[in-house]
């Protein structure tokens, strides 16, 4: 490890709490980065500088303040005028800035030679050649043969957008296909936008399906949840896995896999059939609701109980005390683990949450279900920065698809398209997609058919090694990015600063790898202004700006302060919160919510795969970060979940090393024995099994879930279908 990074006894220090696994002491703040570096500050130090930036840990991107002596990164204190940060981080925000001083970090521009082995080569020869095989392919196939798939962040969604605008492609993806796009794509077919959120801090009843707040983890989400268990409101957390936020919950339901939408359903059944629900509510704000009540009439919380494993006693418990609590309840609207991209009902599941918080009368309620206020940057009258023309096709995948968002597409379907030869040209910023989207053997034969493929990454991954070329970013500490405008209770924009001086000197921005990019594909003239200049531009649009931002970090609009009981506008096609959607019916599924059952089911010893996140990391992007791999090799946190009933039947006892295995893939490891997952079930976490050997520290640690799942997409959303694989275990010599 560089002697400039956080070192391992000061990290650990701060984040012990999350190292516990208690989800109250998931996040630090000052007090212990003070104490963790008592010695330090005893031995006085040189120069320190102070900026403002944002972590790049997981997706929230928590505002912080760095603190820089010589140079060097010292210490990190949460902003606590950040929404989501409220002054404090998590110990995956400590862990990952040493992303910055790691020891496999990418330095220099690569291609992939005619022996399969990458070589330095210089940025003039990588645009070059890059910009050659672009135009090659769009001369013989047209720019639709050319696709991007990237994990928002600030300036990357937007530079790798414009760049394949400018070339004339709608094919920009997101990670959402493996992520969040049944339940976008869901809520947006019933409520007309892909979210909404919780009042949980306000609320006397919050359902959490598939979501842990505490092995998420936004430090504001955790004190809210920590807030709303103190004020006595009741938290029920829906899942096959008892999750570190029981600590706050009041029940735990350990419903069988997939089955959420039968629990949902028949809740919906109850509150229907006992005039439970706010009638004129939904006879005012809702179309075709006369049509979903009556297909309701089977589901009977005794239909679901046989489904989800759930006492049907208990579904209809559950479902009188919501209409006690309402409006100041709601299900919460959850993100991956349960409905984001999981099961072939991930969509269907969405709609009909929707339409139960909707029975509760619970939109824009205190305590209910909300949509808060926003903030964007204006229209930018300089011509700098023009749109480029918009491509002339639709991104690739939205007629198969029809029910996916387009702003996020089903990257998995620009795979397949690859695989078949249809599209001959990807590029991908900060997205692993080889390891961690789905298939792994499926895509690495994808991306190997490819013409071109190109990687944007500040490590090695295992989608880098499949490139042509890997053009090497610097981290997110290293560069100034566009400003991130937050959706909230009182709207705010926050910054990623610069922070550290570039220290690899070879490494490029994504500003600046984009630009050259379309400098050398002859796009170079949407590309004409600096970071600085289109940051400051957008600043201007809201009455800030860059120099502005950079000394405060975070700055609140607190006159768009959002206001409880504003009846939202219903961004529908009918204007009204949709019971029944044209759109599904003309995708092949219902027009209303109904019952659609996973696509597969474990039979006899088999047990239904599901993964999850774990409060030390963020699936495969955080595996390489020594620190944080430490913990959970002191943990022995690579350890597959099996419930203790189901291992007594297989002769397996804790700790025993088990080999799981399926018609995709076999692997081995050691087993946690426990009563907190549903029997059903073998839990696997998502952050292991590297296969890239230059990631040190990462590499062969742990089975890696996306092995074991088939290569399938969700009807009409185009969802990863992530959690339907079956898997058998056994004891390793048995």
């Amino acid at each position: 490890m560089s002697e400039n990074a956080i070192t391992r006894r000061s990290f650990l220090a701060g984040s012990a709490g999350a190292v516990a696994l208690t989800a109250a002491a998931g996040y630090v703040g000052f007090n212990a980065w003070e104490q963790a570096h008592a010695e330090e500050a005893a031995q006085g130090g040189g120069e320190t500088k102070t900026a403002h930036s944002l972590c790049n840990a997981c997706s929230s991107k928590c505002g912080f303040t760095a603190y820089v002596v010589d140079g060097r990164l010292d210490k990190l204190i949460g902003d606590v005028s950040h929404p989501y940060a409220k002054g404090k981080l998590c110990a995956r925000g400590y862990g990952y800035s040493q992303i910055a001083y790691s020891k496999d970090r990418l330095t220099d521009p690569l291609k992939k030679n005619d022996k399969g082995q990458f070589e330095v080569i210089s940025w003039d020869q990588a645009f070059s050649e890059i910009a050659d095989k672009v135009k090659a392919i769009i001369g013989s196939d047209g720019p639709e043969a050319l696709a991007m798939v990237q994990d928002p962040r600030p300036s990357g969604k937007y530079y790798t957008k414009r760049f394949m605008h400018a070339l004339g492609s709608a094919n920009v993806y997101t990670h959402g296909a493996a992520c969040n796009l049944s339940k976008e794509s869901g809520f947006t077919q019933v409520i007309g936008t892909g979210n909404y959120s919780s009042d949980v801090a306000n609320s006397k009843m919050t359902m959490f399906i598939g979501r842990s707040y505490a092995d998420a983890i936004r430090p504001s989400s955790v004190a809210s949840l920590q807030k709303a268990h103190e004020k006595g409101a009741h938290i029920v957390l829906v899942d096959p896995r008892c999750s570190n936020s029981r600590v706050f919950a009041d029940e735990w339901v350990p419903i069988n896999p997939g089955t959420d939408l039968a629990l949902v359903l028949a809740m919906s059944y109850v509150l229907v059939t006992r005039g439970l629900y706010d009638e004129a509510y939904m006879r005012e704000n809702t179309v075709g609701f006369d049509e979903w009540a009556t297909s309701l009439a089977e589901c009977t919380p005794e239909w679901a109980a046989g489904i989800t494993g759930i006492d049907a006693g208990t579904i209809a418990r559950l479902a009188v005390e919501f209409a006690d609590a309402a409006p100041a309840a709601s299900i919460e609207p959850s993100w991956r683990g349960a409905f984001g991209c999981s099961y072939a009902n991930s969509g269907e599941t969405a709609r009909a949450i929707c339409l139960f918080n909707t029975l509760l009368g619970c939109w824009n309620q205190k305590g209910g279900a909300l949509f808060t206020s926003s903030v964007s940057a204006g229209k930018l009258t300089d011509e700098r920065f023009a749109d480029p023309k918009k491509p002339e096709a639709k991104i690739a995948g939205s007629a198969e698809y029809p029910l996916a968002l387009s702003s996020m597409g089903t990257n998995l379907f620009a795979a397949q398209q690859a695989k078949e030869g249809a599209i001959k040209g990807m590029f991908f910023y900060n997205s692993n997609m080889a390891a961690g989207y789905s298939n792994t053997a499926y895509l690495a034969e994808a991306l190997s058919n490819l013409d071109l493929c190109v990687v944007v990454d500040v490590q090695m991954s295992e989608t880098a090694m499949l490139a042509d070329y890997v053009l090497p970013d610097t981290s997110y500490l290293e560069r100034l990015e566009l400003p991130e405008f937050i959706g909230g209770k009182v709207p705010a924009v926050a910054l990623r600063d610069r922070v550290l001086e570039k220290i690899h000197p070879n490494t490029k921005p994504v500003d600046e790898i984009f630009s050259g990019l379309a400098e050398a594909c002859g796009v170079g003239e949407y590309f004409q202004f600096t970071v600085d200049e289109l940051a400051d531009a957008q600043l201007q649009t809201v009455g800030l700006s860059l120099n502005t931002l950079r000394q405060m970090g975070t700055a609140s609009f607190p006159e768009k302060e959002f206001s409880y009981g504003n009846m939202p506008k219903w961004k529908t096609p009918t204007g009204k919160i949709q019971c029944t959607s044209e759109a599904c019916e003309k995708a092949g599924l219902s027009p209303y919510p109904t019952w659609v059952a996973p696509a597969v089911m474990p039979m006899g010893n088999e047990l239904r795969l599901i993964g999850g996140k774990q409060a030390i990391h963020s699936h495969t992007q955080t595996g390489n970060i020594e620190d944080l791999m430490q913990i959970t090799k002191d943990y022995d946190l690579t350890r597959v979940w099996l419930n203790a009933d189901m291992a007594s039947r297989l002769g397996i006892a804790d700790g025993d090393e088990v080999e799981v295995s399926n018609g995709e893939h076999t692997g081995r490891v050691r087993c946690k024995v426990t009563q907190r997952l549903n029997p059903t079930a073998l839990y696997m976490p998502s952050h292991y099994g590297c296969s890239s050997p230059d990631q040190h520290t990462a590499y062969d640690v742990g089975l890696r879930q996306m092995d074991f799942v088939p290569f399938h997409l969700e009807p009409g959303y185009g969802a990863a279908m992530t959690q339907e694989a079956v898997v058998t275990v056994k004891k390793v010599g048995a």
